[in-house]
């Protein structure tokens, strides 16, 4: 099930998106306008969801959160953008990446 908002998971909501990993959900931040599409099975289906309300290319990167470490990763094929400096599926700019992980939180601070 995939989810998508601009405010806080709620406990049952997360219960929902781990449905289709268990104890791993991926999500999509667009770290403009502070929106997570999360319970994705593949990143691109929560990056169409964003496109298609609007959201900007560039704003938006792949990661997902490990709810039993509570691990961030920001790891994802939809963030190997070259025109946007990255070349890896990794966020390499650690501004960038200091958002996602900050909005990640926010997102998840029910189980974090």
């Amino acid at each position: 099930m995939i989810i998508t908002k601009s405010t806080p998971f709620t406990k049952d909501e997360i219960e929902k998106l781990k449905e289709l990993f268990d104890i791993y959900i991926k999500t999509v931040i667009d770290i403009k306008k502070k929106v997570c599409s999360a319970g994705c099975d593949r990143h691109f289906d929560s990056e169409k969801i964003l496109l298609s309300e609007g959201s900007n290319q560039s704003n938006l990167w792949g990661g997902g959160i490990d709810l039993e470490t509570k691990i961030i990763d920001c790891n994802s094929f939809i963030n190997v953008r070259p025109t946007d400096k990255n070349t890896s599926n990794e966020i390499q700019d650690p501004k960038i990446r200091e958002e996602f992980e900050d909005l990640t939180k926010y997102f998840f601070g029910e189980v974090l």
